[in-house]
């Protein structure tokens, strides 16, 4: 503090540590690591001191904080240290990407049978919406078995949740509500396969859900489109589909007793790859790419969960940190 002449460390910790909101894009930066943080903090000081121009001299508090960084390297050591130290105290709200307001809530189920998936949850007016203000603060990694146990599934236009106490009580709810309603064995079988990965795993609660009869237009009732399942990245929140495709659901056809099989094949065929371009052009439209799994792969179903299964099992891939950050802000030089 003698270095720098404040009479006070709370004085010194305000100077430095409360402009990171000034200098830094705290609600839309995702931040992976403390040396990012101080890289991003130290961008954003130089770009104001560039922009005080000729009023970037002694007497102005951004310029004298400056110089007192650049002159002294035990002060230079110690914001560093005191960014990390806030960085690593603010991890879990820094680290993460946070939906925007219109990806914060999802919409699952069939018809009649839908349930919604929000971030922080409120009934008001008659309706479930997400107390906006608190999204960045939700704890819990997005759209991850953590996220469900936290704010539990809420019932359209009824100010009710369903609540699960436990990872297990919701794989049972997953397996045998939402899964099983759909009819299909292929889904009931994948389904399974997620329930003894996320049994098996030592952090159950950060791993991605997999999301079945994601409603891409919300809860209206009529849909264009459903995939069977989806996976939400919760680092990047980029989603991924898969559908489960057999002929039988997507090749059937009617008008058959005078043709040859060749015919019916072709015809199949031709019926199944028409509903599938249809299909992947409207996810297209949305950025989600769709993975498709016709008969034949359906025949192993153990391996298409362990091509599911890469995508439960997300990397969190930092930016390319600027280290040159710092070194331009010592650089900084005033306007004569």
């Amino acid at each position: 503090m003698g270095l720098t002449g404040f009479e006070k460390e709370q004085s010194l910790n305000a100077t430095y540590g409360g402009k990171c909101a000034e200098y830094i894009d705290i609600k839309n930066e995702v931040i992976d690591s403390p040396e990012q943080f101080i890289a991003l903090y130290f961008q954003g000081f130089l770009r104001t001191l560039e922009g005080l121009g000729k009023y970037a001299r002694a007497g102005n508090r951004y310029y004298d904080a400056f110089v007192h960084v650049k002159k002294y390297p035990k002060v230079q050591r110690w914001l560093k240290l005191f960014l990390t130290r806030t960085y690593l105290r603010n991890y879990d709200a820094l680290s993460k990407k946070r939906p925007s307001i219109e990806d914060a809530e999802i919409w699952i189920g069939q018809k009649n049978a839908s349930y919604g998936l929000l971030v922080t949850p409120r009934f008001i007016k008659g309706e479930w919406e997400n107390d906006k203000s608190e999204i960045r603060h939700f704890k819990p990694k997005y759209w991850t078995i953590g996220h469900v146990l936290a704010t539990g599934l809420v019932i359209p236009d009824e100010d009710e949740r369903i609540e699960f106490e436990d990872v297990e009580g919701y794989l049972t709810f997953l397996i045998n509500t939402l899964v099983r309603n759909s009819g299909s064995v292929h889904e009931l079988a994948i389904a399974k396969l997620y329930r003894k990965f996320v049994r098996d795993s030592k952090a159950p609660l950060e791993i991605p859900l997999l999301i079945p009869e994601l409603r891409y237009g919300g809860k209206k009732v009529k849909h264009e489109h459903r995939l069977d399942f989806t996976i939400i990245d919760p680092h990047t929140l980029s989603k991924v589909g898969f559908e489960l495709s057999p002929w039988s659901t997507h090749g059937l056809l009617s008008g058959t007793k005078e043709k040859t099989q060749k015919a019916i094949n072709d015809e199949a065929r031709e019926n199944f790859e028409r509903e599938m371009k249809k299909l992947k052009a409207y996810f297209r439209k949305l950025g989600i790419p769709v993975i498709v799994y016709t008969d034949q792969d359906l025949q192993d179903r153990e391996k298409i969960f362990s091509e599911i299964a890469e995508y439960l099992t997300p990397s969190k891939v930092p930016k390319q940190l600027e280290f040159q950050a710092v070194a331009d802000f010592l650089s900084f030089k005033p306007v004569c």
